[in-house]
């Protein structure tokens, strides 16, 4: 018996990209733990990584090329050859290019759980040669990314380890305890060092003794809450004018819109004490360092964009950087920069962009050229993408060639035409950049892959080989890959290091030293300098609050991440039976109890599910847990059947917060 512990990166969609240690037996996973030697990690991992194992050896992972043989949806396939799957691929794509153009072929993917190799990469090359549709990627960050580069130019944040510092910290719209688990233990220290702590979000996510206050503000209204957070500083003479004056602009438009927002008006609105804006706000300007932590809830919804920029104003306003602890800290992946134009060369793809929220609408309605070809990767779009009902009946057209590359049989996998295995991050190398964590982490294989499980990069120099064309990338293979993004890829001051990250081990920045301080070490990356407190991507009614409300279906439904799933990944296993959350004074006034079986419903749709009445989520508001797979629900559908199209105006970001339903008692 050989046994041996092999380091490697976490790739999950999850701000912190832990360092792992895995234990192999006889080319067998064991265990899988957190490594030391990481900032964050700290010997601990979350539970759905540990478990990871169960995916890799799971009864429905795919092994090997499939074609379908059963109808779409059914999930019958009969086995083929890598040959076959990437010559079929290569006439159908062709055949579709000369009748249709190659515009009727879309790429529909998603990249939080994959690293620099398996998203936007090899495959970009592919499609943009072949003069495929883009396609926006919008399901989750568009309009915080729209913003944040607006505002700051991507200008990394307070790091997790910082936090210890603050004393006063509000995290907004972000569920530590979910998605982020690593920050938790730093938030817990603050406390105990005398930090006020406040967390902003419709759902209960943290015990009393955990934080000072809980603003259970209603889905889609966090935006009044800033204003009226503003407009208080400005009536009181808080704002630090000397900063601003230095290092900003665009303020006339927010105070603008913060002078409509009185505290009294804003609370009515979004449904919470007045008593608690003033809290905030007062706490918020008298500590130092005091720091907001942004999370992603807060952007899905029409407001969100707007939302977001006025949070991220309000470090600027009362001049809260400077200081270790002192800030604001969203997505740091723009600290680690890396231009694809240096590895491939400029591509050329100018094609029509496709906003992938819209995929019902994109494949059912008419489309010129329409969509023939699609290929799915990195994404289960079956069970992620608003007004499912749309969503599947498009994926069930009989004239749409469909691919999709995929780990196990995902609801999205069994509307394939060819199905193709891949690899998972423990069976694979790759570069991993953290959103949350400063640190670039290298992946390698564990174990060999299983089946003949193939990884992206490989996929689609198989395919663009078979295409014919001469493009040396096409024959490069994923050492080749690898080197070739660390010839290229910047963390912030530093080269990379391909020796660490073929290690499995983490490389970390130099801002100097390991964590940045906003405008000492790190400064705002726009054109100019200077923040933009008015960013151009909230269009022509900037701070504009737009109502989301339906007398006939009175309940805000939410789908935030717990702690089973993040993301569709472990919907194999991870909800076998889904649930609706409901506060007690909902459920009462529809004579619902836990363990009922209800009926969720919208003019988009209905799902059947049991009902669990809980003062964890507020009156008003309904939750049902993000990324379950269809087998969970009684009637085969899941929230993102009653969630609606329309997107954002700022980044065309998906609204799934805006959904409005009724529920029912079922007999």
């Amino acid at each position: 018996m050989s046994t041996q512990i092999v380091h490697t990166t976490c790739t999950m969609d999850c701000p912190d990209t832990c360092g792992l240690e895995v234990t192999v037996t006889d080319g067998a996973i064991q265990r899988i733990q957190g490594t030391h030697d990481h900032p964050t990690t700290n010997g601990f991992i979350c539970d759905k990584v540990s478990r990871f194992a169960r995916r890799v050896y799971h009864e429905d992972r795919l092994h090997f090329p499939m074609r379908r043989v059963g109808r779409k949806g059914e999930g019958q396939f009969a086995r083929i050859s890598w040959d076959e799957a990437i010559n079929e691929i290569t006439t159908r794509f062709t055949s579709i290019s000369q009748q249709w153009g190659s515009e009727a072929i879309l790429p529909y993917h998603y990249g939080g759980s994959n690293g620099f190799l398996g998203d936007e990469f090899m495959d970009h090359l592919y499609f943009a040669t072949l003069g495929a549709s883009r396609m926006a990627k919008t399901l989750c960050a568009a309009p915080s990314t729209a913003v944040s580069r607006d505002m700051y130019g991507r200008m990394p944040g307070v790091a997790f380890e910082d936090y210890v510092h603050a004393k006063c910290i509000l995290v907004w719209g972000a569920n530590p305890k979910a998605s982020n688990i690593h920050l938790v233990p730093f938030l817990r220290q603050a406390k105990k060092n005398g930090a006020f702590i406040a967390s902003i979000n419709p759902v209960q996510v943290f015990s009393s003794q955990e934080i000072d206050l809980h603003l259970p503000v209603f889905p889609g209204t966090d935006l009044l809450i800033a204003l009226a957070m503003i407009r208080l500083w400005k009536e009181a003479e808080r704002f630090d004018l000397r900063f601003l004056h230095d290092h900003a602009d665009g303020l006339e438009s927010l105070l603008a819109q913060a002078d409509q927002w009185p505290v009294e008006r804003a609370a009515h609105e979004a449904r919470v004490d007045p008593q608690a804006i003033r809290t905030l706000a007062q706490v918020y300007a008298d500590a130092s360092p005091a720091l907001i932590r942004s999370g992603w809830g807060i952007e899905r919804n029409r407001n969100g964009g707007q939302a977001l920029a006025a949070i991220l104003a309000m470090p600027a306003l009362l001049g809260k950087f400077r200081v270790r602890g002192g800030g604001y800290t969203m997505s740091n992946s723009g600290a680690a920069q890396l231009d694809t134009a240096k590895v491939f060369g400029p591509l050329s793809w100018q094609t029509r962009i496709i906003n992938q929220s819209q995929l019902g609408a994109i494949l059912t309605e008419n489309l010129s050229p329409p969509i023939k070809g699609l290929f799915v990767y990195n994404c289960n779009a079956a069970v992620t993408v608003p007004d499912q009902n749309a969503v599947l009946r498009g994926l069930a057209r009989e004239d749409l060639f469909t691919v999709v590359s995929e780990q196990v049989m995902t609801d999205t996998a069994k509307y394939a035409d060819i199905l193709l295995p891949a690899v998972t991050f423990l069976e694979q190398r790759e570069i991993k950049r953290a959103y949350g964590s400063y640190i670039v982490g290298g992946v390698q294989p564990v174990i060999a892959p299983i089946g003949e499980a193939k990884s992206n990069e490989e996929v689609f120099a198989l395919l663009g080989r078979a295409m014919g064309w001469q493009h040396e990338a096409f024959l490069w293979d994923t050492d080749t890959c690898m080197e070739k993004v660390a010839t290229t890829l910047k963390l912030h001051r530093q080269a990379a290091d391909l020796s660490t990250w073929r290690a499995g081990k983490g490389q970390r920045y130099d801002f100097p030293g390991p964590t940045p301080t906003q405008f000492d070490t790190v400064s705002p990356r726009t054109t100019d300098g200077k923040i933009h407190l008015t960013p151009s991507a909230l269009g022509k009614s900037p701070f504009r609050y737009q109502q989301e409300q339906s007398e006939r279906f009175p309940l805000a439904l939410i789908s935030p991440s717990n702690s089973k799933m993040i993301t569709s990944i472990f919907g194999e296993f991870n909800y076998p039976e889904l649930w609706l959350t409901m506060h007690p004074q909902d459920a009462s006034t529809r004579q619902i109890n836990t363990g009922d079986t209800v009926r969720v419903f919208n003019s988009l749709g209905e799902v059947l599910c049991r009902a669990k009445v809980d003062t964890g989520v507020r009156s008003g508001v309904v939750a049902m847990p993000k990324g379950a797979w269809r087998k969970s629900s009684r009637n085969g559908l899941t929230s993102t059947a009653l969630c609606p199209s329309h997107v954002n105006e700022v980044g065309g970001g998906a609204c799934f917060n805006d959904a409005r339903v009724e529920v029912e008692r079922q007999n």
